[in-house]
């Protein structure tokens, strides 16, 4: 059996759609559905069901996919990385929130760095930094959401606690947690929001898992980086919500204050994700591994 059949086999079945697999594969679309038709008629037995929006793999596609897809990566490992298993001198391309990589994963890697692994990275949403590693931009994406279908594989890496912060004069004026918790959010109503985006997003999740609501006005600054929200908070424009390893340094000096200490605190989960099967690949799998093993003591 043709080993580019059931490579263009294995990509559609992870990837749910002759045009991702297409994407992946440097190849028109209308060669994807030849490939896959032409293993189809090897086989004499369908292997997928065609729908407006994607394909479904037959019963016998996923018994074939889960006998061949990891003799596939095996040989892909091969190629791609020799015979030196332990090699780590090789270029890992990270991807993430910037900030999450310079506080968190950068300084992790040093020992990798220091035994010859090279990194490059690349900054974005997450959606946008899924859509790089599915394509092969990257090696390895810290991402706030969890990718679906077969495609890429995520673990969880850590959970992040949010806080709601701003500089001591909006404490004071506000007259302390006491009076947000009987006052309720209607109290900061008349504080200024900073944030990263005109949607709110971190604003948006605390005042729903803490107050039940959503915020009343829109936010006086948008910042796309978070240290440049720390930054202006600090400065006293307003509040914002950012996690509690990025404001830890400036709570403690005591340049901004929590304005809140709920019981649950919102915590949002940090996912490493990789195309499946490159796990197999030295240099991506020390990376996984180190960043697991540091993030057990963030």
């Amino acid at each position: 059996m043709d080993l580019a059949l059931l490579r263009t086999f294995v990509t559609v079945h992870r990837a749910g759609s002759f045009t991702r697999a297409a994407a992946l594969l440097g190849l028109s679309q209308p060669a994807v559905t030849s490939q896959i038709r032409a293993l189809e008629r090897q086989l004499g037995r369908p292997l997928f069901l065609r729908y407006a929006r994607g394909v479904t793999p037959t019963t016998i596609g996923d018994e074939l996919a889960h006998k061949v897809a990891p003799h596939l990566d095996a040989l892909t490992e091969i190629t791609e990385a020799g015979l030196d298993r332990d090699s780590v001198t090789r270029t890992l391309h990270l991807a993430g929130p910037p900030e999450f990589l310079a506080e968190r994963a950068l300084p992790a890697l040093t020992p990798l760095i220091a035994q010859g692994l090279s990194i490059r990275t690349a900054f974005g949403p997450a959606e946008e930094l899924l859509t790089g590693l599915a394509a092969g931009h990257h090696d390895l994406a810290v991402t706030t959401s969890r990718p679906r279908g077969g495609l890429l594989t995520a673990t969880p890496l850590c959970d992040e606690e949010h806080v709601l912060i701003a500089a001591p004069h909006w404490a004071a004026e506000l007259g302390g947690s006491a009076v947000l918790q009987a006052g309720g959010v209607r109290v900061l109503d008349r504080v200024p929001l900073v944030e990263v985006h005109e949607s709110l997003p971190l604003i948006a999740r605390y005042w729903s898992a803490v107050f039940d609501a959503k915020p009343a006005a829109s936010a006086a600054v948008i910042a796309a980086d978070l240290r440049a929200v720390l930054s202006c908070v600090t400065a006293g424009v307003g509040l914002a919500v950012l996690p509690r390893y990025l404001c830890a340094g400036a709570l403690d000096s005591g340049d901004v204050v929590a304005l809140l200490e709920p019981p649950v605190p919102p915590l949002r989960t940090y996912f490493l994700t990789v195309r499946t099967g490159t796990l197999g690949l030295p240099h991506i799998a020390r990376a996984h591994e180190w960043l697991l093993r540091t993030a057990v003591d963030w």
